[in-house]
């Protein structure tokens, strides 16, 4: 017996000598503990903070943050109207309502709305698109007209027996309006069904298709966050929907309103991963209640287990917030890395601890014999995986270094407490004697038999299973979008895919800074020119070209159409008036119908005839609804017309400062927006960032930043990969003294993590930024399971899969496992790649060991 398994056993000797001041010293600590995380919890959800801002390409983001400040940590609100109309004013009016809380908003942009494209948005089309809607203004003249003059249902219906009079007088087709027709007729046929109605005036002035850029608007809002929060801009996004509904924009009203962006992505997954924290808590719970039962058979070993590894963890808890000072989205992980590992060491001593009672006299002498007996694999277990988690400490990924700072402090109170607290607790508890003759598994003394007889096989099956899966790990990949890792069903995950059907929208942008605005124009030509490009925006965007010609077109439109919009509305129709309008307009249709040499134009005719009479013969409540379907997108498109009208020649002079500000930095460097010919996978993503960085290496952006993070993320796993292997190969080697025990202890880690690596190869499961997480649990569980192996056989045990060491490290495999494997349930897809990259590794190792 060494002098430190005897140190070791004289404590569990003292503490079960003094069980109940042990007990009660430990709930005053634990005590302290919770209030000291009450008065000090504080924790981050800022990811921008779990990488080290040393790296290259992290000074890069930070210097473009500084230099625009007011586009990170934005919410991108989708507006979809039914219509253009019903998009632009609910943008619009959403847009002012926002800015009335400056409290939760920082600042709030329309991109492609707002007074300045309101009034210049003709001059930034092309000059073949300013001519012809141009054209097309000049053309409707006359419609225009009548409109302005009466906005309401009557107006337009008077409008509509100005073109049967000119049709008439053999000045038009019915065929000319038949499209016009048609979109009236399915608009009043649903207005008197009592269905949602919705009309659409530009889409008729213009004779243009709807695409999803003429129904779609954009907001941008920064809004303020709270970090203390694990949804830091929830309070700001629910501001946003009770705004949207007081303003009546909802599918009910024809508009959708929908938020994405940074913000929203990261709040909602953790709602994602909330939704299932019942089910996954609750099969956790279950599985570990009974894999532990079935490892000691005993409710009172079981509970004096759980009640260890809960003070431990409320410990551990209250340490790591003293030493890091906070938690984060990585750290927190602790938690299930605690207890895995935790549980570990109290199987280990409970499971021998009942094997000793079958030969000792009392339970006394029990827990000291097993102190004795388990007291060193335990403490070098401990310190190994100490040393794996002080491992990350050095590493550019501050949230895994920060994780591996609060689980090394971890293990050592985990093991503190499996030789204090545990064994008084069996004491005070009155743990029975085992419900089993044999502690072991006796059922597997063939399979040991074979293992002996055998060994040359097994360990050439093993080093062939090794070599197939160094084989299999040029196909190993690493998932660097996380992107990939949100819940589908949100709805921020679920606008960013709508967006990436749409050219004008993508996060998945580029970010350039040109010295100058002069520098910008030549960088944004060399960039476009690149294939895997689809435009460039700058400032110079705004700057149309051909303005001198654009303008002589305007000014012609608003020679015809100006003086027919600036009259004074006629006074409202009465409802007998309405119904007088119909009737006489239906007559009109039929008449036009009659003499239309066009079957499909006289259709339509008698098609809205038929509807005007049905809704002349409805209630006024119906009509109300007939007339708010086509008055309220007709007011809106008279006042878009005289906002466009007054266009003027744009310089950088009379650019709007908000525009210049999200363009040009303070000290006159130029951001160029680049965006993606091709986002469709990481592949596109990769060759698009590449290509950027060809012609500027400094560019950042998300393309660019998430490469670059799952990069270092990679490097940092593989330098405190070696780290801890070292680490942990120089502490064996201190204290086992023989290279070929410490190889022995090394070697199973190494060809369990080749084979799990290999498997996710072979099953196309890549690493990912959550999954990876669970490898130093992995890693620290292998390393204890094969010391325990060491040891006892270093003590002489020859018999490994019939002793009692094989029914704890089964049972605490199992435990882990299935608890964390649990994780696999969650609808959260990189939640459950980590219960996938768990059972695969545990299983693997279990076999291997």
């Amino acid at each position: 017996m060494s002098t430190g398994t005897s140190l070791i056993g004289r404590i569990v000797a003292v503490s079960i000598r003094h069980s109940l001041l042990v007990l009660v010293a430990a709930l005053a600590l634990t005590a302290a503990a919770v209030v000291y995380m009450a008065r000090n919890f504080a924790m981050t959800a800022e990811t921008s903070q779990l990488i080290s801002p040393t790296l290259d390409w992290r000074k890069r983001g930070i210097e473009f943050d500084k230099a625009f400040p007011q586009l990170q940590g934005l919410t991108m609100i989708v507006v979809d109207g039914v219509t253009p109309e019903l998009a632009d004013d609910g943008a619009r009016r959403l847009a002012a309502a926002l800015r009335q809380q400056p409290d939760l908003f920082h600042n709030v942009r329309q991109p492609d709305g707002g007074r300045f494209f309101e009034r210049n948005g003709l001059l930034l089309l092309s000059i073949n698109d300013v001519r012809s809607l141009t054209d097309a203004l000049i053309t409707v003249q006359p419609l225009l007209s009548a409109l302005a003059s009466d906005p309401s249902l009557v107006g337009v219906m008077k409008m509509l027996n100005v073109v049967l009079n000119g049709i008439r007088d053999g000045n038009a087709k019915l065929l000319d309006i038949e499209p016009q027709l048609t979109a009236l007729s399915s608009t009043f046929e649903k207005a008197v069904a009592g269905e949602p109605a919705y009309f659409s005036w530009r889409t008729l002035v213009t004779n243009n298709a709807v695409v999803p850029r003429d129904t779609r608007r954009l907001i941008l809002v920064q809004p303020e966050m709270d970090y203390s929060q694990l949804r830091p801009g929830q309070r700001a996004s629910d501001a946003i929907r009770a705004a949207a509904r007081s303003l009546g924009l909802d599918p009910a009203h024809g508009v959708t309103v929908r938020l994405t962006g940074q913000v929203p992505l990261a709040d909602e997954e953790f709602g994602s991963l909330a939704d299932d924290a019942g089910l996954i808590t609750a099969a956790m719970a279950a599985a570990l209640l009974g894999i532990l039962w079935l490892a000691v058979r005993s409710t009172r070993i079981t509970i004096a287990i759980l009640v260890t590894t809960l003070i431990g963890l409320l410990m551990t808890a209250a340490i790591g917030l003293l030493a890091v000072g906070r938690f984060n989205l990585i750290s927190v992980a602790f938690i299930p890395l605690f207890v895995g590992l935790g549980v570990d060491f109290s199987i280990q001593f409970s499971v021998r601890s009942l094997a000793e009672r079958l030969v000792r006299p009392n339970l006394a002498a029990a827990l000291v014999a097993t102190g004795t007996a388990i007291g060193k694999a335990l403490a070098l277990s401990a310190a190994a995986i100490g040393a794996g988690f002080f491992a990350f400490l050095p590493t550019s990924y501050l949230g895994v270094a920060e994780l591996g700072t609060i689980a090394g402090l971890g293990m050592i109170v985990a093991f503190a407490l499996t030789i204090v607290l545990l064994p008084a607790f069996l004491v005070l508890v009155r743990a029975p004697q085992a419900g089993m003759k044999e502690v072991g598994f006796t059922m597997l003394a063939p399979v040991d038999d074979f293992v002996r007889r055998h060994r040359r096989a097994v360990l050439l099956g093993a080093f062939l299973a090794g070599i197939a899966a160094c084989a299999l790990l040029p196909l190993l990949r690493f998932d660097f979008n996380p992107l990939n890792l949100k819940s589908p069903k949100v709805e921020s995950m679920a606008t960013l895919r709508d967006l990436r059907h749409d050219p004008d929208w993508s996060l998945d942008t580029i970010n350039v800074l040109a010295p100058s605005l002069a520098d910008a124009a030549p960088l944004a030509r060399r960039l476009a020119a690149l294939p895997e490009v689809s435009r460039v925006v700058s400032l110079n965007t705004f700057l149309p070209e051909q303005q001198k010609e654009k303008l002589v077109l305007i000014g012609d439109a608003v020679d015809a159409v100006a003086p027919v919009l600036d009259v004074e509305p006629a006074k409202p129709a009465t409802d007998a008036e309405l119904q007088q309008r119909l009737g006489s307009t239906a007559t009109a249709l039929r008449q036009a119908a009659a003499h239309s040499p066009d079957a499909a134009a006289a259709a339509s005719a008698r098609r809205l005839a038929d509807v005007l009479d049905r809704l002349r013969a409805a209630t006024p409540e119906v009509r109300a609804a007939a007339a708010s379907a086509v008055v309220t997108p007709l007011e809106i498109m008279l006042d878009q017309v005289r906002a466009e009208l007054t266009a003027r020649p744009i310089s950088i002079e009379n650019l709007p400062h908000e525009l210049i500000a999200d363009w040009t930095a303070v000290d006159a460097r130029a951001r160029l927006l680049v965006l993606p010919k091709d986002d469709r996978d990481n592949a596109a993503l990769r060759r698009f960032a590449q290509a950027v960085q060809s012609v500027a290496p400094d560019a950042t952006g998300w393309p660019i930043s998430t490469a670059a993070s799952g990069a270092s993320i990679v490097h940092a796993f593989l330098q405190a990969g070696a780290y801890s292997f070292l680490a942990i190969v120089a502490l064996l080697a201190a204290v086992l003294r023989r290279a070929r025990d410490v190889v022995l202890t090394m070697l199973p880690v190494v060809l369990s993590g080749l084979l799990t690596f290999g498997t996710c190869a072979a099953l196309d499961l890549p690493l990912n930024f959550t999954n990876i997480i669970a490898l130093p649990l992995l890693f620290g569980v292998g390393v204890a399971f094969n010391i325990y192996f060491v040891l006892a056989w270093r003590a002489g045990e020859t018999a490994m899969l019939q002793s009692s060491l094989m029914r704890a490290v089964v049972f605490s495999a199992l435990t882990t496992a299935t608890a964390f494997g649990a994780l696999w349930l969650s609808s959260h897809p990189g939640t459950a790649s980590m219960g996938r990259l768990l059972m695969i590794s545990l299983a693997w190792e279990l076999l291997v060991t």
